[in-house]
């Protein structure tokens, strides 16, 4: 009977220990295949010798994965634009030199691990933290630029920091974390901020001799030969046109050192300031046979300034009309919408402006630099060649005492290229927003501009500075004639 029992322990013991072998046997192989992903079961080895072999090649790309990293985190710790990288719970894991120079990011002592912390904990930038945000949730490249406030713990440091302007592109990486590079544009601004300075300047300069040159003009009109009245009346339109010019580089400064400060504001009905303009420049589309379409409410109260949404107004409508073929159609349509987080930093609803035409529209390497200073597109939408029939007339009057000189010239205004510049100043001051591109039917120029409904709170009337001068409305052109503003 014991004999029976020890054989039966026997037996029992030798088949947990088989059961044991083949079940290690089985976690090993499965352990191989998720390791190396290959067939072992035709391998001459033992299991335990692959796994061997495997952790022996896994640590060996452990390795080479280290000397990568480590490798990419020297090359942003050398590079020339700051690095952030940030977790699921927006807690910094780690930055590179340059961003701590950049945020001013007190440096971790040397051998002692840094903690992550919280990114506004750091850093007192809520467009940093948005951008990241916006990064996190919509999986995309997203790029921003801010005006950064650098905060100091100490007190005596405050009155001595100088803020500066920030680009800062985020990358979504996996695990929801978000890689964000900085980069510092103030050395860009500044030069921006010294070109206009100079342009104003000079600008200033210009201002009075070319009023003296159209003073001495206006003189000798009446005492010369009608004969030779043709040419002063050509300078006394080029004279206009670089007063133009000088009042439009002039005005471009103002609002650049005031911005929303020299606006005033007040309840103006749109839909009659857009009727307004095009009156006074109905001649000149009379002379192309060039119609208005209207669309939107025949009334709609906006806070705005009256006089420099009319210029931008007429600088809009007067580029459709310049560039529109004969017996086309330029439209204006009028709206209340939402403007597109896309384009702006939070929704709001506003007023949408929008006038296109018909014409040949924008070159799509023009539509990024259309809102730029001088900048001028294809000589289709710049400068606009003298015609042959005037070329011809002005050749045969210099070879004869013909009376064509004796009258006045039409004062045909060209391009400055500052044009959709002022407007696009114009809007931002009134915290609005102005966008171009080709309208999807017609073809032609497309130009929205979007508006507050509620304005901006009235400032009270400031004189300008010594020296400037506010042109409220454009001075009426010789080819167009003056038009009133409808009541």
């Amino acid at each position: 009977m014991g004999i029976l029992d020890f054989l039966l322990g026997l037996l029992i013991g030798l088949g947990l220990l088989c059961w044991q072998q083949i079940r290690q046997r089985q976690r090993l192989t499965r352990l191989l295949r998720e390791l190396r992903a290959a067939d072992v079961e035709t391998s001459p080895f033992s299991a335990t010798s692959q796994l061997a072999l495997t952790v022996a090649h896994q640590q060996r790309i452990q390795q080479q994965l280290a000397a990568e990293v480590s490798t990419y985190r020297s090359i942003l710790e050398a590079a020339p634009v700051g690095y952030l990288h940030l977790d699921d719970e927006n807690r910094l894991v780690w930055c590179n030199p340059e961003a701590r120079s950049l945020l001013e990011l007190t440096p971790a002592p040397p051998n002692q691990p840094e903690n992550p912390r919280l990114l506004l904990e750091l850093v007192r930038s809520y467009e940093l933290d948005y951008l990241v945000e916006q990064a996190r949730n919509s999986k995309t490249l997203c790029q921003k630029d801010w005006v950064f406030y650098p905060v100091s713990p100490d007190v005596l440091q405050l009155t001595r920091q100088r803020s500066y302007v920030l680009r800062g592109y985020a990358v979504p990486l996996p695990k929801q974390h978000v890689g964000v590079f900085l980069e510092s544009r103030q050395e860009s601004v500044q030069l921006r901020q010294q070109l206009d300075r100079w342009a104003s300047d000079v600008a200033h300069e210009l201002k009075t001799p070319l009023t003296s040159i159209r003073l001495i003009a206006e003189t000798l009109q009446t005492r010369l030969d009608p004969a030779l009245r043709g040419w002063v009346n050509r300078l006394i339109g080029e004279s206009i046109r670089l007063s133009d010019l000088v009042q439009d580089l002039l005005d471009l400064a103002l609002m650049d050192r005031e911005s929303s400060q020299c606006l005033h504001l007040r309840q103006v009905n749109l839909p009659d300031l857009v009727r307004a303009a095009w009156l006074n420049l109905e001649p000149l589309s009379r002379k192309k046979q060039v119609q208005l379409s209207y669309q939107g409410p025949e009334s709609l109260p906006v806070q705005i300034d009256e006089a420099r949404i009319y210029r931008v107004l007429m600088n809009l409508l007067d580029n459709s009309i310049k560039y529109s073929p004969p017996w086309e159609t330029v439209t204006v349509r009028i709206s209340t919408g939402l403007a597109e987080e896309s384009i702006r930093s939070s929704p709001a609803t506003g007023v949408w402006l929008e006038v296109f035409d018909a014409g040949t529209g924008f070159a799509e390497q023009d539509l990024p630099h259309v809102f730029e200073r001088f900048y001028r597109a294809d000589p289709a939408r710049s400068r606009l060649p003298p015609s042959r029939s005037t070329s011809s007339e002005a050749s045969n009057a210099s070879h004869s005492n013909s009376s064509h000189w004796g009258e006045a010239e039409p004062y045909h205004r060209t391009s400055s290229g500052l044009g959709l510049a002022i407007v696009r100043q114009i809007v931002e001051a009134h915290q609005g927003i102005v966008l171009a591109s080709n309208h999807p039917e017609t073809g032609g120029a497309w130009l929205r501009i979007w508006l507050p409904q509620d304005g901006l709170e009235p400032e009270p009337h400031k004189q300008p500075p010594d020296g400037l001068e506010i042109k409220l409305y454009e001075e009426p052109r010789a080819d167009v004639g003056s038009a009133s503003l409808l009541e």
